[in-house]
Formats: structure tokens, C-alpha cells, sequence
């Protein structure tokens, strides 16, 4: 009997639901593969007190996850694309990757027209509070880490927080979303 094809992951619920997601694709073209999740801890999980930028920003996601396949403890690697960096680690591949989802942005908590003059949106993004700041520069930014779940639960009072609605198609958290900011808006 064949050993399990070993898949590495972080174990987040985004992640773990991405993960079984993708060993269910495989186990449909391949029937009778047996498929294990191996769980990776990050220095992005583990370092959530900082922002990413301070703690290296593109990879903090993935380098770990990536080691256990380099290191003969996974056979292949499950990762969000939004968290790949542009370089792919040596003896590594981008092999495939599922259907894409929703790439618009969201405000939980409040549409960005309903959010008073001076509200808290809380944002672990650069990118997201550039976006917003242009287009509403009476905003004030709170930094917001964590998992799915943690960030939900630090919505600022009578303010929003940005989350990508893929992450919330994944956990069917849809019906949190005030508004999907479209693309023209805020860029992916």
C-alpha cells in the first residue's frame, strides 16, 4: 500500500478549509489516493503582536510551509496566491492552482459611504489603507492581525474592518460583508 500523499499547510481555519479543498480535487482525479494535512506554523502566525511589514512582508506566510517540502516532511505545499512571493524557493514549483475566487476586498461592519466622518477601519494592509485613505482621507487606521475569526471580533466600534472575500467565501462568512469594494477601487 502506498504512503499518503502529504500535503503541508498552515492550520488556520482559511488555510485548512483551502487544503482540504484542494486534497478533495485530488482525490476526485485520482481515486482511492489517501491524502494527509500537515500542519505548518508560520512566522506570520506565531508574530501576530507585529505588523508585516515589520517582520518581512512577502513570505512570512510561507517560507515554513515550503521547508517541510524541501525537508522530505510534505509532498507538496497548499498556499493562498496573495501570499506567494514573486521568487519561487529553489527546488520548488508552482505545479497548479484551483479556480480563482473573488478577488474584490470588503468592508465588514459598514459600507465605506455609511462610515461616519473620522471612523476606525482596521486594516493589516499597506496597500488597503493607501486605497481607502485616497479616497477617504477623514479615515483613521487600526492594525489588525490574525486569523479570520480573531479579526472579526476586533470590528472597531461604529467602524469597519477590510477583509478579501475570498477568505470569507472560503469559511461561508459571506453574509459579514457590508460592502464588496470592486476592483477599480481597490486594486487586488
Amino acid at each position: 500500500m502506498a504512503r499518503p500523499l502529504r500535503l503541508a499547510t498552515r492550520g488556520s481555519a482559511q488555510a485548512t478549509a483551502q487544503s482540504h479543498a484542494v486534497a478533495d480535487a485530488l482525490r476526485a482525479a485520482h481515486p482511492g489516493l489517501d491524502v494527509d494535512l500537515v500542519f505548518v506554523e508560520t512566522l506570520g502566525d506565531q508574530r501576530t503582536d507585529l505588523p508585516l511589514h515589520t517582520i518581512g512582508g512577502q513570505g512570512v506566510f510561507v517560507k515554513e510551509v515550503q521547508r517541510a517540502v524541501l525537508d522530505g516532511h510534505a509532498d507538496l505545499a497548499v498556499h493562498s496566491a496573495k501570499d506567494l512571493p514573486s521568487i519561487t524557493a529553489g527546488g520548488l514549483h508552482l505545479a497548479a492552482f484551483c479556480a480563482r475566487r473573488d478577488p474584490r476586498d470588503a468592508l465588514v461592519g459598514a459600507t465605506l459611504a455609511d462610515l461616519p466622518h473620522g471612523a476606525t477601519v482596521a486594516t493589516g494592509s499597506v496597500r488597503r489603507r493607501a486605497l481607502l485613505a485616497a479616497e477617504r482621507p477623514d479615515l483613521q487606521f487600526v492594525e489588525l492581525r490574525g486569523n479570520i475569526h480573531t479579526r472579526l471580533a476586533k470590528l472597531p466600534e461604529g467602524g469597519a474592518l477590510v477583509m478579501a472575500v475570498a477568505a470569507l467565501q472560503i469559511l461561508e462568512l459571506t453574509d459579514r460583508i457590508a460592502e464588496a469594494l470592486e476592483v477599480d477601487r481597490m486594486v487586488p
